[in-house]
């Protein structure tokens, strides 16, 4: 097979994850998407005959379906110029050093195995368009937590994928979420047992090396009663002179009395666009907390939501977006109230910097029949020149009389008095505007891993410089 990287003049490298490798891959579909691509996807992962379905009919709802009309613009997609599949190994492998040696270096480089052996519970690295490597604890296993990808998923455990599969983000849900139905592969499928608690993080992390390429995992979290997890997805690529597209699927069910912490540090080149459906099903008394930090993309349209399906539900948003030179952020959550005593919170913090363009979008709504529900919502924007900006477009729906609802936002540029001050300290400019941009986001930042914590730090103060991309 050839390479699909042959043609280096067309990377640039000015960001510290932008390397990439020449690499011959098992398999590739031709580029564009039909008929024929999503039936070699289908032949080539052996699946049953009801995924194939599930696959062509989610083709049919993505033809008819238009772009988004709203947000930034996705005009320069071109749907018939990407890849939709493309192989990088035969088989999954639980240990590092047997995965191919441009694979492995890949994830060296990244820190990977490290983070695994430090400080997570377990591991699934996917690479293009499959897990290559995944390992967990064998005490969990012991306890029955299953932790893989979909694609070992759907042949080890049908009945349960099936159950869940599309229930939570349908294909008719939006363009991207059919695209994804119709061409997934990879991605996480976890299952925590009634009562187990996973103490120690366990993390998903999903790396684009081919150019002109589509990365579609899904991921599929079912924990069961009073059980917990924490789950951390980390993704980069190199930085193309052509664009490349992420569009992800996240359905995470939460059952009555479990708690789910889903963290991104979404951190793709800004050749990317990531336009990703992150949606939770929360039960009585249970809580899902969604961390969201946003540092690169060239498009970041994501908008993590919660269904607040039983009485005592609660769901929580902290998200971070940083918009540089040429980038666009737009971010928020949805959260939408079905039960008595449910509550949210949504904290939103943005950067823009050089001509970014950061936005918040959300939507609240509380239904007639949740009444005492709480909502509380709040927007802060940092604008750093003249030239960037920030917009807030926040949409609160309230359908009763009896539920409690908070809303602020604020929108701040950095004044010259305070980085006067700094710089009559010794402080250079641009560190001095790194600390202010650093203790903004702190009140979100503090929620993460302290490992996690020092690497997003360590990137804005890079983006600060303006050495990352």
């Amino acid at each position: 097979m050839k390479d699909l990287n042959k043609k280096s003049k067309e990377i640039t490298i000015d960001y510290r994850y932008g390397f990439f490798f020449f690499f011959y891959y098992k398999h590739r579909a031709k580029k564009g998407l039909c008929v024929a691509v999503i039936k070699q996807i289908f032949r080539i992962k052996k699946e049953p005959d009801w995924v194939l379905d599930f696959r062509l009919r989610a083709f049919e709802v993505f033809n008819k379906k238009p772009l988004p009309r709203w947000g930034p613009d996705l005009s320069e997609i071109d749907f018939n110029d990407i890849y939709y599949y493309v192989k990088p190994a035969d088989k999954v492998v639980s240990s590092w050093n047997e995965l191919p040696p441009e694979i492995k270096e890949t994830y060296d480089r990244i820190g990977v195995p490290e983070a695994e052996r430090d400080f997570l519970a377990g591991v699934s690295a996917q690479y293009d368009s499959e897990v290559v490597y995944e390992n967990y604890d064998k005490e969990l296993k012991k306890k029955g937590v299953i932790f893989c990808d979909m694609d070992t998923a759907i042949q080890k455990y049908p009945d349960i994928v099936r159950e869940y599969l599309g229930k939570l983000v349908s294909m008719h849900d939006n363009k991207f979420a059919a695209l994804n139905s119709a061409v997934f592969s990879g991605g996480s499928f976890i299952f925590l047992p009634k009562g187990v608690k996973v103490g120690v993080p366990v993390q998903a992390y999903f790396r684009i090396n081919s150019r002109s390429f589509g990365q579609f995992e899904r991921t599929l979290i079912i924990a069961e009663d009073s059980s917990s997890l924490h789950y951390i997805e980390g993704c980069t690529a190199p930085i193309y002179r052509r664009w490349s597209l992420h569009a992800a699927v996240v359905e995470v069910f939460v059952k009555s009395k479990a708690k789910v912490r889903y963290t991104t540090v979404q951190n793709w080149s800004k050749n990317i666009y990531n336009l990703a459906t992150k949606r939770a099903d929360v039960r009585r008394d249970a809580v899902m907390e969604w961390i969201d930090c946003n540092i690169g993309s060239k498009v970041n349209m994501k908008y993590p939501s919660a269904y607040l399906k039983e009485e005592g539900a609660r769901a929580e948003m902290l998200s971070i977006s940083f918009a540089g030179k040429n980038q666009i952020q737009d971010a928020g959550a949805k959260m939408i109230h079905f039960a008595k005593n449910t509550s949210s919170r949504i904290v939103s913090k943005s950067i823009s910097k050089d001509g970014g363009k950061s936005s918040y979008r959300g939507l609240v709504q509380v239904m007639p029949e949740a009444i005492n529900s709480s909502v509380y919502v709040t927007c802060d924007a940092l604008i750093l020149d003249k030239n960037s900006s920030s917009n807030t477009y926040p949409y609160i729906r309230i359908k009763n009389r009896n539920s409690s609802v908070r809303h602020e936002a604020t929108v701040e540029r950095v004044e010259e008095e305070k980085l006067f001050y700094f710089e009559t300290r010794g402080v250079k400019r641009e560190d001095a505007e790194g600390m202010l941009a650093n203790g903004f986001i702190e009140p979100v930042a503090k929620e993460l891993p302290l490992e996690y914590l020092i690497e997003l730090n360590r990137l804005i103060n890079l983006e600060m410089e303006g050495s990352v991309g």
